[in-house]
């Protein structure tokens, strides 16, 4: 679904909970020029760095292993900047309400920009779109639902 609506060559990469990494790496394998994992597991770090290196990306990726909350703040505060963010939180403890927030709060969504968060079906209704963003669809696929956000174009200047 996203493919159709973006083409991945050169793009920046925020892999938010990313596990083992595999959206993160799948984006890379096609064609994104960078991508940021963040996830608080050492053993997910471990696992993202391992298939990195056997897959070659490692020079094309950062493992950014500490708490979502402060890995956006510092992600913020050094003014990066991403064309695609993944957001799969754990099921049972969803806080992508949480984190849809802090990606608008620390503009780390690209001017025309996507989000995808990834929920359980039976979670409550898709969380409100962050700052500066719009809510484009939301599907229900098997047990998930997957919404998608995009942050709008930068409206040209009146000058």
């Amino acid at each position: 679904r996203l493919a159709v609506r973006m083409d991945l060559n050169g793009v920046r990469v925020l892999d938010i909970f990313a596990g083992s990494g595999s959206l993160g790496i799948e984006s890379l394998s096609r064609g994104a020029a960078h991508v940021t994992f963040v996830d608080s597991s050492r053993d997910a770090a471990a696992a993202i760095r391992a298939n990195l290196s056997q897959l070659e990306l490692s020079d094309r990726a950062r493992i950014v292993v500490s708490e979502v909350h402060r890995a956006l703040g510092e992600l913020g505060r050094s003014h990066e900047a991403f064309d695609l963010v993944f957001v799969d939180a754990p099921f049972k403890d969803d806080m992508s309400a949480d984190v849809l927030a802090l990606l608008g709060e620390f503009k780390l969504v690209a001017p025309g920009g996507w989000v995808v968060v990834e929920q359980s079906k039976r979670a409550p209704a898709a969380p409100p779109a962050p700052e500066a963003h719009e809510r484009a669809f939301v599907a229900t696929i098997g047990d998930h639902r997957i919404a998608f956000y995009r942050r709008p174009e930068a409206a040209p200047s009146a000058e």
